[in-house]
């Protein structure tokens, strides 16, 4: 199966140690078989950090999932009564250590539409039967997250990178500079073709070519905002 991480960049080395705390399955790196979702996520935190955000690729092989392969998982069908237990129980800011053991958890996400009645529920104006029958007519959301060492042996990075001649990236380029910024082909391939990116992309010790298109795009729209 294919999972998606969103974030300000491409993640291919997995660090669990910068995962926040308090999160609903606690510490961990956060995936989900939903494209436009890390997408979503991506656009958010890239916001914060002046990019456009980055989805990487991973491979899980789902039958880690059994049982047999010796791995603690626990998964969710939905916005149950476990699911919020679980949630309450990682998000609980009273303790710095994780609060289970599991390797992998699996299930719906407790995402900014629903944080506001959440805590409302903790502070006890809204019932739980309340609380969790809106969450019956919550769009659907998914999420895994990687809690172990142990468990980031499951997945496996895809990569994107493409290796592309000159030729090849100044067309995309000049394409997405035109269609962002609305501006003719004329102006567009001006801007590329003139900036310290297209120089370093014609120097091979840079190895700026061996990056993805996309990362090369980001870099010349922080050479652009800064002129």
């Amino acid at each position: 199966m294919k999972i998606y991480h969103g974030s300000y960049l491409m993640v291919k080395e997995i660090d669990l140690s910068k995962g926040e705390r308090y999160r609903d399955f606690g510490r961990g790196f956060y995936t989900t078989k939903f494209r436009l979702q890390a997408e979503s996520w991506a656009k958010r935190i890239g916001t914060k950090h002046g990019n456009s955000g980055f989805v990487t690729e991973f491979e899980f092989n789902e039958t880690f999932f059994d049982p047999s392969r010796k791995y603690n998982v626990l998964r969710f069908e939905g916005y149950t009564n476990e699911w919020l237990d679980f949630v309450v129980l990682n998000r609980d800011d009273k303790f710095i250590e994780q609060r289970h053991d599991y390797d992998i958890v699996e299930g719906p996400v407790a995402d900014d539409k629903i944080q506001f009645r959440l805590r409302q529920f903790l502070n006890g104006r809204v019932s739980r039967e309340r609380f969790l029958k809106e969450l019956s007519h919550h769009e659907e959301t998914h999420q895994i997250c990687f809690c172990t060492l142990k468990s980031l042996q499951t997945i496996e990075y895809i990569s994107n990178d493409v290796i592309f001649d000159i030729e090849d990236i100044g067309e995309k380029i000049i394409e997405k500079l035109m269609l962002e910024k609305q501006i003719d082909e004329v102006l567009a391939t001006d801007l590329f073709f003139n900036s310290t990116t297209f120089a370093d992309l014609e120097i091979e010790a840079t190895q700026l070519c061996k990056l993805s298109l996309q990362e090369i795009y980001e870099i010349l729209k922080l050479e652009l905002k800064k002129q």
